[in-house]
């Protein structure tokens, strides 16, 4: 198959990862932190947290029907190529991935993250994880990386459908008094010094999907910001939320446009803590639906990988 002028044999599918059981989550937020295993404490409120939301998260079933479905959506066309899955910080992992594909004879590949919006912290870690993959290969390999997606027009409707669905939870005389707030996970506040374009690329995002819903107002807020000692972005959603209470708002759509799959930063920080901030300041908060592996999602998948730039990795080779 040809792609932006280049025939591959495959195409790898990125995403974050998680835990598949309790045991799991100590070995997965070391890997988070670098190698640096957390404090008991720490450990035990990121425990409870799972367990307030069921246990595991469906991020990494979502993940996997993504994969499925994209292969049969690249069969029905008449391209069926081989897809593959790499996870950042758990099994399989990129290396892991990479490694089989490199087994399969697989020489040229394209790959996705299946998150939109670019920043050095978060897609361009992916891209560290497979060079790095990519260098220690006998054979050599060429793995082309969509950075950025935010605009595809396939993804943006596909959103816009989302917020019309969320609106809908609310009854219709009620309707035009929702605040529809987007939200994505917070960053340090040091990006703003690399030209980093996350900001810029997800405000983006959220203004075309509001020009497409018609919506007169919206807003924007962070969420799920670390605990580092540095600032982050802001305001977070938690903060925000007294604010709009504070301008007479009872209802609140949240839009977590950041985020393609449900997960502990949206099952647990906006489903039960925002919600619950919500409730104490007396507004009703309800929250979009997630992409996760909705055929609309695949679509605007597919339509990244035939239509977006990419950046190409370095070759591996065995003289390196």
């Amino acid at each position: 198959m040809t792609q932006n002028g280049q025939d591959m044999d495959a195409i790898l599918v990125m995403a974050y990862g998680s835990p598949q059981r309790p045991e799991d989550v100590e070995p997965y937020y070391t890997h988070i932190r670098r190698g640096r295993a957390p404090s008991p404490e720490q450990l035990t409120d990121l425990l409870a947290r799972y367990a307030r939301v069921g246990g595991v998260t469906p991020l990494h079933r979502h993940t996997d029907a993504v994969v499925d479905r994209l292969r049969e959506m690249l069969a029905a066309e008449g391209t069926p190529l081989p897809v593959y899955v790499g996870m950042k910080h758990w099994h399989p992992f990129v290396k892991e991935a990479v490694q089989r594909m490199s087994d399969d004879g697989i020489r040229h590949a394209h790959a996705i993250v299946l998150a939109p919006h670019y920043s050095r912290l978060s897609i361009g870690e992916y891209r560290k994880y497979l060079d790095e993959a990519i260098a220690t290969l006998a054979e050599p390999m060429t793995v082309d990386l969509v950075e950025s997606w935010h605009r595809q027009p396939e993804f943006i409707a596909m959103m816009a459908d989302l917020v019309r669905g969320g609106l809908e939870k609310f009854a219709p005389d009620e309707q035009s008094d929702v605040r529809v707030v987007f939200s994505a996970h917070s960053l340090p506040m040091r990006i703003r010094t690399w030209g980093d374009p996350y900001e810029s690329e997800l405000r983006a995002s959220a203004r075309v999907v509001a020009e497409q819903v018609g919506l007169a107002q919206w807003d924007w807020a962070w969420q799920s910001a670390g605990a580092t000692g540095e600032p982050w972005l802001g305001p977070d959603i938690l903060d925000f939320l007294k604010e709009l209470a504070d301008q007479g708002v009872k209802r609140v759509l949240q839009v977590p446009i950041g985020f393609v799959s449900e997960h502990l930063e949206v099952l647990f920080d906006i489903d039960l803590e925002a919600r619950q901030r919500a409730a104490e300041l007396g507004m009703r908060l309800e929250r979009s639906e997630l992409p996760n592996a909705r055929p609309g999602f695949i679509t605007a998948v597919r339509a990244a990988l035939r239509d977006q730039p990419v950046n190409a990795a370095v070759q591996s080779s065995i003289a390196r």
